[in-house]
């Protein structure tokens, strides 16, 4: 575990990952040096999918500064590094190759250092506050459009049998990135998972388990022997990370997806990653 400083915001963290108890090589890769926290998991078997994910964690890797925090602009940098890598792992295999990618960095934005949460694929970003937890990016998933159609209900996703059937990835012909602008909030826990550890452990799960552990490291080690005990069917990979102070106080409820201000949205020609900001009540 480690705790960083930057821009006054102090977090403490802590990454875990393991192949798992079926898999026989671990395909996910993860970032986690403050200010960027990113987990990859790569696809396209053994030859291509390890490979294709580390290409995505070493494009987001380039465009971190080397002092101050990265902009939007460098987040949608990182995404097009991570696309052209993805593509260079695939032309080299016959099966081709891609990667969900998932995380959240501090940004400074209108002058005030933020949370940039952003998901392409099924991997996942959870907020934890108190004994609540809160789904922060939406699966780019058949089950998740099910669900959004009606087809499907949500307590039965994690039972579906074509849920890891993922929509939009790096490498895929839908590649879109999410993104939401989040204050930085003191006392919260943010998680940043793969799907082998949520294909195995519901939410129940994850938030019981983020409430009763202590420190970050407690936590990920803690849910990677959940998943592992729950099937291990996948490589699990998990980052748990804490504001220790420097952010706001906690706010009033909010909800994500709230679209930015009119005032603050960027032109047609800003080279910048399209975001919703998560309001402060």
């Amino acid at each position: 575990m480690t705790s960083t400083t930057l821009s006054d915001v102090v977090i403490a963290v802590a990454a875990a990952t393991d192949v798992g108890l079926r898999r026989k090589a671990n395909e996910d890769s993860f970032l986690a040096d403050t200010p960027l926290f990113v987990v990859a998991d790569g696809m396209g078997g053994y030859e291509a999918g390890d490979r294709a994910s580390a290409a995505v964690t070493r494009a987001f890797r380039q465009v971190v500064p080397a002092s101050g925090l990265p902009s939007l602009t460098d987040i949608r940098r990182a995404l097009s590094y991570a696309e052209a890598g993805v593509a260079e792992v695939a032309a080299m295999t016959s099966r081709g190759a891609g990667s969900t990618v998932t995380g959240v960095a501090l940004v400074e934005h209108l002058g005030v250092v933020q949370w940039l949460v952003f998901n392409v694929g099924d991997s996942r970003v959870y907020r934890h506050v108190g004994s609540g937890l809160e789904q922060l990016t939406v699966d780019h998933s058949l089950g998740q459009e099910l669900i959004e159609r009606g087809q499907l209900r949500p307590e039965d996703l994690h039972s579906f049998p074509e849920r890891n059937v993922i929509t939009r990835a790096i490498g895929a012909p839908d590649s879109t990135a999410d993104s939401w602008l989040m204050p930085v909030t003191n006392g919260e826990r943010l998680l940043i998972c793969s799907d082998g550890l949520t294909s195995e452990v519901p939410d129940e799960g994850i938030r019981a388990t983020l409430t009763i552990s202590g420190r970050p490291d407690h936590a990920a080690e803690a849910l990677v022997k959940q998943a592992n005990q729950a099937g291990g069917r996948d490589n699990i990979t998990v980052i748990v990370l804490d504001v220790v102070s420097g952010g706001v106080d906690a706010p009033g409820d909010y909800t994500t997806g709230a679209p930015l201000h009119e005032s603050e949205e960027q032109s047609a020609d800003d080279d910048t990653v399209p975001v919703r900001e998560v309001p402060r009540a």
